[in-house]
């Protein structure tokens, strides 16, 4: 034997591309803390179930919020406490993927604490990897949750005391009393035997969840050194001393023999009902053929950004309903503050034949923008060879970028000598047809009335649309 081949498991990533600065060989967490372990044992049952390709992990915000940087996996980054809510979705919509929610004891028993009981009580197909370290970990140290009595940290500086922050939350005591889950184990990472025991229930749970028996969670207790202001070693040494006396290791519950394999049918919905359930409209009843000239972006990528009060959102929305006229597939996300009128808003919209698997436009063939913050932010991420149309009214300084087509468009003055600066957002849309040639102008005038009500109001916009349509025509010519 010529000896053990050292490598990362294939559950990994090479390098992780995702990661920001030169480092990409190496994690983002303190030395000395859980999360590599843990990981590396994901990984490596991963590879060794030969599951990778089917596995979807989710992962919240928190120590691993930037887990999607390593596993090879489909990633989904969620809100703080949200991970088995999507991950319920995502499992009942791809019933042949192993879906992974990894969260730690802030996200999962604080913010998270009604969805987690949900999702067990549910039986949800999902395994579900706690990291237990007693204490919020990426937001500064405060109290979590499972924080021990007496101990100290940046919101209990003279110790938790249960009279005035309660008792330290035992999640798989809790989640014992269910009915519902299959598999529910509570191990450490704070010695080598006890890394093996936590391993055999990394595989035990991967396991029910590829046999889809239900709900599996590991509540792993794990060092977080940076927080308890203790070295690698002494963190070792206080679980052992501290934790597991509150939260004694041991399978809670087995009931993998017994439990069938529990497949939910994935729905299928008729088109029909589901209008009249919404309560939406037939759409234009229009079949529009598309323009025969070949548009300059045949599947663009659009951000559209401004000041709330711009039509920022309206505009997304007018360009996805033309795009579902016209038959492609298309993705409308917004973006703003809870202020929103007055504040900052953008929205990415995506207008394609085929899949649409990112909704975010973070590389835009064309950017729309409203005001001048808007413009200084968002510039520098189009596409090479992309489009810049901005608002030359509010907009008093020249783009810099030499290798994007910029259009210099007064879309608030063209609003104004309309009387209505509220249609500022068809404005835009008009100017993005001429610039994209993706619809035509009088196939924008016809669905008018099913984008909007009331004869006056159609009538102005459609002035609006003319107006930005004909001025970067005039541009162009």
């Amino acid at each position: 034997m010529k000896g053990a081949v050292l490598r990362k498991p294939g559950g990994f990533n090479d390098i992780y591309k995702h990661k920001p600065g030169a480092d990409k060989d190496r994690t983002h967490y303190c030395p000395g803390c859980g999360h590599g372990i843990l990981h590396k044992l994901i990984a490596e049952a991963l590879e060794d179930f030969e599951i990778t390709d089917r596995t979807i992990v989710i992962s919240p915000v928190g120590c691993s919020v930037f887990a999607y940087y390593y596993f090879n996996t489909g990633n989904l980054q969620v809100p703080h406490g949200r991970a088995p809510a999507v991950a319920t979705s995502v499992s009942r919509a791809n019933p042949g993927s192993v879906v992974i929610s990894y969260q730690g004891d802030g996200d999962l028993a604080a913010i998270g604490g009604n969805h987690i009981l949900q999702a067990a009580n549910r039986g949800e197909n999902i395994t579900v990897f706690f990291v237990n370290n007693a204490i919020y970990g990426m937001t500064g140290g405060q109290m979590a949750p499972t924080t021990l009595e007496g101990m100290k940290t940046t919101t209990t500086p003279y110790g938790r005391n249960p009279a005035t922050d309660g008792y330290p939350m035992k999640v798989a005591e809790m989640l014992n009393s269910l009915y519902a889950p299959t598999f529910i184990a509570r191990t450490s990472l704070h010695d080598i035997a006890n890394i093996r025991k936590t391993r055999a229930a990394v595989r035990k749970a991967l396991q029910y969840n590829m046999e889809k028996k239900g709900f599996s969670i590991v509540e792993v207790l794990s060092m977080c050194p940076s927080n308890w202001k203790l070295g690698a070693v002494e963190s070792q040494n206080w679980i052992r001393d501290h934790m597991l006396e509150v939260y004694p290791l041991g399978t809670l519950r087995d009931r993998g023999a017994e439990v069938a394999p529990r497949v939910r049918p994935r729905p299928e919905l008729d088109p029909a009902r589901v209008r009249e359930t919404l309560g939406l409209g037939e759409g234009s009843g229009v079949k529009l053929e598309r323009p025969k000239e070949t548009p300059v972006y045949p599947n663009p990528s659009v951000r559209i950004a401004g000041f709330g009060g711009q039509g920022v959102l309206s505009a997304g929305v007018v360009l996805a309903n033309l795009g579902l006229e016209y038959g492609y597939n298309v993705s409308w996300l917004p973006s703003y503050g809870p202020e929103m009128r007055g504040g900052t808003a953008n929205c990415s919209v995506k207008i394609q034949d085929g899949t649409i698997g990112d909704t975010e436009a973070t590389k835009p063939h064309v950017l729309i923008a409203l005001n001048r913050p808007s413009m200084e932010k968002f510039e520098p991420i189009v596409a090479s060879g992309g489009t810049l149309i901005y608002n030359s009214t509010l907009i008093d300084v020249t783009p810099s970028r030499k290798d994007i087509r910029v259009l210099a468009v007064p879309i608030t003055g063209l609003a104004d000598e309309l009387g209505n600066t509220k249609v500022q957002s068809m404005v835009a849309a008009g100017a993005f047809a001429a610039a994209t040639g993706l619809f035509a102008l009088d196939d924008i005038v016809r669905l008018m009335p099913s984008l909007y009500s009331g004869e006056a109001i159609v009538k102005l916009n459609e002035k609006a649309v003319k107006a930005g349509f004909d001025f970067v025509r005039g541009i162009k010519s």
